[in-house]
């Protein structure tokens, strides 16, 4: 049975199993049988391989598999339907994700953060409940066109990569409150950001930025603008008038 009840207050009590660090090396198969499990956490065992058979946990909300060695993840993963809460693949050797995991609508959270991967899939726009994808620290050199389908996106986090430009489609990311856009090779701040009427923290550390276009002062709810570390021509007008409205400027 998936939920056990609490002989006090009645309520029931998530079905969860934590194997951090426990040197597995593989995953013991008595765990694809544990098929009431909602939370499973396999972070840091050293894996090289997760079995298809993670397929079959279907009430899974929580799945944490990083810190392994992980270079592939089976096509399965897109079968967690229940898959809601959080998915981690950060700090693995991957280089490329399943297009099957656009088939997890309902994700709120997704991380595959220090991988190398080189692309992120087409499909994952169609996981418009996430609210944070964190992808640092890869090797993109671009952003499906899909991605502006993640209506609900408040936070993207896409610093150590190779992005040289957003995609268009990037203006459509209307709830996104904190970009992280440190170390890559943006030679301009991406137009498509002065679309966004909720962006409060924009980070651009360590590009290749040489001029600050005048829309910057026009957003309407940006808080901290971080340039440090690009070649910037001298626009104080432009930075005064972000600093007279409460934005705090670094350069």
């Amino acid at each position: 049975m998936s939920k056990i009840r609490n002989e006090i207050g009645g309520n029931p009590v998530t079905q969860a199993l934590n194997l951090w660090q426990h040197g597995l090396g593989e995953v013991p198969e008595s765990v694809w049988l544990r098929t009431d499990l909602e939370i499973l956490i396999l972070a840091d065992n050293g894996l090289t391989t997760i079995s298809p058979k993670i397929g079959t946990l279907h009430r899974l909300h929580t799945l944490d598999l990083g810190h392994n060695a992980l270079t592939t993840v089976p096509n399965e993963l897109g079968e967690l339907a229940a898959l809601t809460d959080f998915l981690y693949l950060h700090d693995n050797r991957l280089t490329e994700l399943p297009e099957s995991l656009g088939r997890l609508t309902r994700l709120r959270y997704l991380n595959v953060s220090e991988n190398s991967l080189t692309e992120l899939p087409e499909t994952i726009g169609n996981m418009r409940y996430l609210v944070e994808l964190r992808a640092q620290h890869n090797h993109l050199a671009g952003l499906p066109d899909t991605i502006g389908s993640l209506s609900q996106l408040r936070e993207l986090w896409l610093r150590g990569n190779g992005l040289p430009r957003l995609p268009e489609s990037s203006a459509e990311l209307t709830q996104l409150r904190h970009l992280d856009l440190r170390e890559n090779a943006l030679t301009e701040i991406p137009e498509p950001l002065a679309e966004l009427p909720l962006l409060r923290h924009l980070d651009l550390r360590a590009n290749h930025v040489k001029k600050l276009p005048g829309w910057l002062a026009r957003m309407p709810s940006l808080e901290k603008l971080d340039l440090r570390w690009n070649d910037l021509e001298p626009a104080p007008r432009l930075l005064d008038d972000l600093v007279q409205r409460g934005c705090v400027v670094l350069k």
